[in-house]
């Protein structure tokens, strides 16, 4: 019973494409990262062809959501322009809103205009990784638009976030900051808000594990929580590993994510992660 006691509310649904998404059963989001620079899959997705052919894989594994992303956040990544980031998700998003037309997308940028694009061409949620904070425009965009929105909380940019883990109190400062974003949202009439806590995005390597174990504490926002986890180096560094050895850590933690109330899990891989949503399940039921 405690792994209930200590779970959000799943009372949840977003509404995309026209369509309610249940989130009384946590949801797994495939990454795909059309940049060649992402920290573990960088080039991988860069071809338009393998990058379908990965999108058709992770549905087949049972993805509910998939992730797109044109600009690698990792730390001291490399600039990208609009232009550039644009060209290599909008002709993606199109071919696969044509190859599978039930398919619900979340276009991965910090940038209004590549999320205004990436929705008309068929993406139906945008996936924020700054919160808001490196683009004014990016929730009278949301608001707009009228699609799902995940709040990231991070701190800076990525050439400058892992100089700002100082916090007061952790996990109070992280709610407060998402709370205060939180009103600027249901303000202008957005009322489908998915809350990212950050994982590596200015947070130490403690905190990240502090936050994943006071996970339920972001209950009180009243949103779904999506956990990113997947491969980074709050796993690979603790291990002594490298993000290609890190999957079996990468399980582990979304297990915990999953008995701490988290909704939805963003990883690289598909399977493992669909297989431990059905043994939570079991655990739960």
């Amino acid at each position: 019973m405690e792994a209930k006691d200590k779970a959000f509310s799943h009372k949840k649904t977003l509404l995309t494409k026209g369509n309610l998404m249940d989130l009384s059963s946590p949801k797994v989001m495939g990454i795909i990262n059309a940049t060649p620079d992402s920290f573990y899959d960088g080039g991988v997705n860069i071809d338009l062809d393998k990058a379908v052919l990965k999108v058709e894989k992770m549905l087949k594994e049972g993805a509910d959501i998939i992730d797109i992303g044109g600009y690698s956040t990792k730390p001291n990544a490399s600039e990208v322009s609009i232009e550039e980031e644009e060209s290599r998700v909008i002709p993606l998003i199109k071919t696969l809103i044509l190859k599978f037309p039930d398919i619900v997308i979340s276009i991965d940028t910090f940038r209004s205009k590549v999320a205004e694009k990436a929705i008309n061409a068929g993406a139906s949620i945008i996936n924020d990784v700054s919160g808001g904070n490196l683009d004014d425009e990016m929730f009278e965009t949301v608001a707009k638009l009228k699609v799902p929105y995940i709040l990231m909380h991070m701190r800076g940019t990525p050439a400058t976030m892992q100089n700002l883990t100082a916090y007061d109190h952790l996990i109070k400062d992280i709610v407060l900051e998402l709370s205060e974003k939180l009103k600027i949202l249901r303000s202008l009439q957005v009322n489908d808000v998915i809350i990212d806590p950050g994982f590596g995005f200015a947070k130490s390597l403690a905190q990240n594990y502090e936050i994943l174990n006071n996970l339920s504490y972001f209950k009180q926002l009243d949103c779904p929580v999506l956990v990113g986890v997947s491969r980074k180096s709050m796993i690979y560094k603790l291990l002594g590993v490298d993000a290609v050895n890190a999957l079996n850590g990468t399980t582990a933690l979304n297990m915990a994510a999953l008995l701490n109330g988290g909704a939805i899990l963003r990883v690289h891989d598909v399977k493992d992660a669909v297989e431990t949503v059905k043994i939570y399940n079991q655990l739960t039921t």
